[in-house]
């Protein structure tokens, strides 16, 4: 596959629903907040269902759960979530999602529009935007005359229910025989999944290095690779695997592994992609550009096994 092709801005697209929270301000006016989420994880728009309300519930944005073709899913006010009182209206939507292996639906006020786009169209949450969110937004968009906020769905569902919070996901930290000879690269937006990615990786003897975006990985790769050829080295002598998320704003994962792939000093370490949500789709645009290793979020008990199987193929060429 050509170079041209590799870095097409195709395998840096995605598509973006936008919807809307409308918000009952104290004096009795609204307020209209305007938000987005991967059309991937979307499996379907449908219209307040009948819903059964669950005793015990631990947060006031839990409305219940509905059953949906034999299927019961529960259903989370995002605006009560956000900590805003949405409008009640007929015409409300619910968002019927899939990631992490878990359905979930998600009321809000309206949808409105799909957008196509690439990811460095969307801009890293500065600190403010995350204070404001209780850090559960992404990505920020620019359109026309309105930002959109990209929210981060796994974060909220997590914090409803314990057992899908990835940050306590327990990773294989069984000791490598020579780890510390093999350096990698972990990327991914979310400091929670870097630091137990990076501290189960350190456990198992492994030197790591993390960035938080594609951009800022592919800056440092060029800074390496640039600092091996002036010492006259190979940088896949320094740097031996790298695991990147796919969703990333900026740059995700699938362009990194489209640059990585089309540096020659690079094209040959092993990279792991990984998100939330490997569809057929999304798995035929990882083998494309190249990747090596498609992993979904909740499979991450496993990176130690993948890191040492891709390391031995490596040794073993």
């Amino acid at each position: 596959m050509s170079q041209n092709s590799l870095l097409s801005p195709k395998n840096n697209e995605l598509e973006i629903i936008e919807f809307l929270i409308e918000e009952s301000l104290p004096d009795g006016s609204t307020y209209v907040g305007y938000y987005g989420i991967n059309v991937a994880k979307v499996l379907e728009i449908i219209r307040m269902p009948t819903v059964t309300s669950m005793p015990n519930t631990n947060h006031p944005s839990s409305l219940g759960t509905f059953n949906l073709r034999g299927k019961v899913l529960p259903l989370v006010d995002l605006g009560a979530w956000l900590g805003k009182t949405l409008v009640k209206s007929p015409t409300n939507k619910v968002l019927v999602t899939e990631f992490c292996g878990v359905q979930a639906a998600f009321l809000v006020s309206a949808v409105t529009s799909i957008h196509r786009l690439t990811w460095d169209q969307i801009e890293s949450p500065n600190h403010h935007v995350q204070s404001y969110s209780q850090s559960s937004i992404t990505g920020v968009l620019r359109i026309n005359e309105r930002v959109l906020f990209i929210l981060d769905m796994e974060k909220i569902l997590a914090s409803l229910d314990p057992s899908l919070d990835m940050s306590h996901v327990e990773v294989d930290t069984t000791p490598v025989e020579d780890a510390g000879k093999f350096h990698l690269l972990v990327v991914d937006d979310s400091s929670a999944i870097r630091h137990i990615m990076r501290s189960s990786l350190l456990q198992s003897g492994f030197q790591v290095t993390d960035k938080a975006t594609g951009k800022d990985a592919w800056n440092y790769l060029q800074q390496l690779r640039d600092e091996c050829v002036n010492k006259g080295e190979h940088l896949t002598d320094h740097l031996h695997v790298i695991i990147s998320d796919i969703e990333m704003p900026e740059m995700d994962g699938h362009s990194l592994t489209a640059h990585i792939r089309s540096d020659p000093a690079m094209r040959n370490i092993p990279v792991i992609l990984f998100s939330s949500l490997i569809t057929d789709a999304v798995r035929a645009k990882g083998e494309k550009v190249g990747a090596d290793r498609q992993v979904s979020k909740p499979d991450l008990p496993r990176l130690n096994q993948i890191i040492r199987e891709l390391i031995s193929a490596k040794l073993h060429r």
